[in-house]
């Protein structure tokens, strides 16, 4: 393992920098191969490197670095893109701005700040499994494995949380 990835996972932001400067126009450019959209492609180049910063504990060497860094870019590609199908999922297009205007029901901000506050008021594991669930479109199954509980959890966790903001909302 070279000096500057043991300075790095000493902490050292300095040898973090010089790993970053030397690697990141490949990241990106793997990155920018895989999503065709330069925005994504420099915003999924941070999402790898903050990966990276935070899992270089458990880098031992065995491959290079930017094998290891090749291998969390194309984990967080993909990601986003499970993340986007399922938001697609969720929401249908409209091409044509006038039907938008004229289907949506008008936006209440004092609706969004009561929700937003709602939410602030659930116990974090609740406001967790609803948010990920609810907002992001994961399954239980998937909230079970990242958070490390079973999905009946999660079914429970989901049904407090929703309980809770009608009781919070309905006030």
């Amino acid at each position: 393992m070279s000096d500057s990835i043991a300075l790095a996972r000493a902490g050292d932001p300095a040898a973090f920098r010089a790993l970053y400067d030397a690697h990141a126009p490949r990241v990106h450019a793997l990155c920018l191969r895989l999503e065709h959209d330069a925005a994504t492609a420099e915003e999924l180049t941070q999402d790898v490197f903050i990966r990276a910063w935070r899992a270089l504990a458990t880098f031992r060497g065995e491959a290079q670095v930017s094998t290891w860094l090749h291998r969390i870019a194309v984990n967080v590609v993909l990601e986003h893109r499970r993340r986007t199908a399922r938001r697609l999922r969720r929401v249908e297009p409209v091409s044509d701005l006038e039907l938008l205007g004229a289907s949506a029901p008008a936006h209440d901000a004092g609706l969004d700040m009561d929700l937003r506050a709602a939410l602030e008021t659930l116990p974090p594991g609740a406001r967790a499994v609803f948010v990920l669930h609810e907002v992001e479109g994961y399954t239980h199954e998937e909230i079970a494995e990242m958070g490390g509980v079973t999905t009946g959890t999660t079914k429970t966790q989901l049904f407090r949380a929703r309980r809770l903001l009608r009781e919070a909302l309905s006030r």
